[in-house]
């Protein structure tokens, strides 16, 4: 079983999962976190600059560290969706998705072909995703679904109440609260107002009880317990480049005694 599918199917038995954003574009940040343990990561071209090539160079170290790599696309469209699993991708999280109707068409282009049904992605046995050609057409076709996910998004009030409807969408396999987002969408300057916390329980209420998985961006690791207990499973914990500056800071809080 390859790292991908095993990531998959733990994700869509709603395990408890912790990986971290990565917003940096040297792959041996990949290879770093592998080796940190991480149960995966998500690359974030929303907000990065990287092109083509670089999340490709992403997801060779991706398969080097055995790191199941997702990544975090700047635009709902299906040019990122095919750039990101063509390169290897463990799958795509989708952000700022407001109603089913965007679900089910990033849904679509998830898929080769979509069994003819427009929207679907075009498809290539040769790309690093399809193991170079060594799978073949029939087994990559077979293995592909099985081992790629959509992580939706939900980052703004209207997505909220609407989160029960993309939930249910066929092909989406979860949904990952965005709480900075949704408290500025909110009119907050903080992710911390109680009226975000609700509103990220009622997103993980909406996953409760079907077969998608539920989470959310956790600045904070040690309320991951309490979110766990609300029906959360997958956090996302910090940023690659949160670690490094709160390390840094640490260190030299302990060096000059004011830790």
């Amino acid at each position: 079983m390859s790292f991908r599918t095993a990531f998959a199917r733990r994700l869509r038995a709603r395990e408890g999962l912790a990986g971290t954003f990565i917003k940096s574009a040297d792959p041996a940040v990949v290879e770093v976190l592998g080796l940190a343990g991480l149960d995966f990561a998500i690359l974030d071209a929303e907000h990065v600059g990287i092109d083509r090539a670089g999340i490709a160079a992403m997801m060779v170290a991706s398969r080097a560290a055995q790191l199941p790599v997702l990544v975090r696309i700047p635009q709902l469209d299906g040019h990122w969706i095919a750039t990101a699993l063509d390169a290897g991708a463990a799958g795509i999280m989708a952000p700022q998705v407001p109603d089913a109707a965007t679900a089910t068409r990033l849904a679509a282009r998830m898929r080769y072909g979509a069994g003819g049904e427009a929207g679907g992605r075009g498809f290539s046995p040769s790309t690093p995703g399809a193991g170079y050609g060594s799978r073949g057409i029939a087994a990559h076709l077979d293995a592909h679904a099985g081992e790629t996910v959509l992580i939706c998004q939900i980052e703004d009030p209207g997505a909220v109440a609407r989160s029960a409807e993309i939930a249910a969408v066929q092909g989406v396999d979860g949904l990952l609260v965005g709480p900075v987002d949704l408290a500025v969408s909110a009119g907050f300057t903080s992710a911390t107002e109680p009226a975000v916390a609700a509103m990220t329980r009622d997103v993980l209420g909406a996953c409760a009880g079907t077969a998608k998985t539920a989470g959310l961006f956790l600045g904070q690791p040690d309320q991951a317990p309490g979110w766990q207990a609300d029906g959360a499973n997958l956090f996302v914990l910090g940023t690659d480049q949160g670690f490094i500056l709160n390390g840094a800071r640490q260190a030299l809080a302990q060096m000059r005694g004011t830790a």
